[in-house]
């Protein structure tokens, strides 16, 4: 709902149909206080513009809790793209309706609809995206989508939220990703908590260590990444986490 790992074919800026010229496209560029350069492209619409201002706002606190779990070494360059009609975001990111931004091989877009979120979700869209972005080289196409939404989620999303007990959780599938409305958002949060569960009991650096070990190129099943990285079974480690925060 948030990202997407596999970059949908996209063409050029200059060959997406745009909305009228009074209101066409502008671009900006930023330095964030790490040093990266952002550049922010309004491809028109009313709300484009006003929508990357709120974006940038966000972004030096992204890059920086990235950095704090990644370490600094990713993309210096970071293109983000507001679209202003949907035809656009489906030309660019291949998202439907129902997603607010996604994140392809040359840039986050974001679709026409993020311009009515709030300040709070607006951030952890931000976050999950840019964590996207700055992971794109060193995770594989075939990577488990299930847990790279679930680390870009873990990063982005408020920790308290992830506390919650649920005897029946199961890993979700990639294809309970695709399949929108309340399965999609199921899959996010139960991946999402996977992510947070492995964090707390192991710690940040375990988990992007299992991230490398099951997303990266030439990645092991998710079984043998699990056992290496954090020292215990799949099946363990599952058992414990379905009782979280209790087990």
């Amino acid at each position: 709902m948030l990202g997407r790992t596999g970059p949908p074919p996209a063409p050029p800026l200059a060959e997406v149909a745009d909305p009228p010229a009074a209101t066409g496209p502008a671009s900006t560029t930023m330095q964030l206080p790490d040093g990266r350069h952002a550049e922010l492209i309004a491809l028109g619409g009313a709300h484009s513009a006003p929508l990357l201002n709120r974006i940038a706002a966000e972004l030096p606190a992204a890059a920086d809790a990235v950095s704090r779990f990644w370490g600094p070494d990713w993309r210096r360059d970071v293109a983000v793209v507001a679209t202003g009609s949907d035809r656009q975001f489906a030309a660019l990111a291949g998202g439907g309706a129902d997603i607010a931004a996604a994140t392809t091989a040359e840039r986050i877009v974001f679709a026409p609809g993020a311009a009515t979120m709030s300040d709070e979700d607006l951030r952890i869209v931000v976050r999950h995206e840019l964590f996207h972005h700055a992971v794109r080289d060193d995770t594989a196409a075939d990577a488990p989508r299930w847990l790279t939404e679930g680390v870009a989620d873990y990063l982005a999303r408020p920790p308290a939220a992830a506390y919650i007990a649920d005897a029946q959780t199961a890993l979700p599938s990639d294809r309970d990703l695709d399949t929108p409305g309340p399965t999609r958002a199921l899959a996010y949060d139960r991946a999402w908590r996977f992510a947070s569960y492995v964090a707390e009991r192991y710690g940040p650096q375990r988990l992007r260590a299992l991230y490398v070990q099951a997303c990266g190129p030439g990645h092991s099943d998710v079984a043998t990444a699990v056992r290496d990285t954090l020292g215990a079974d799949l099946d363990a480690v599952l058992a414990a986490w379905r009782h979280w925060p209790q087990g």
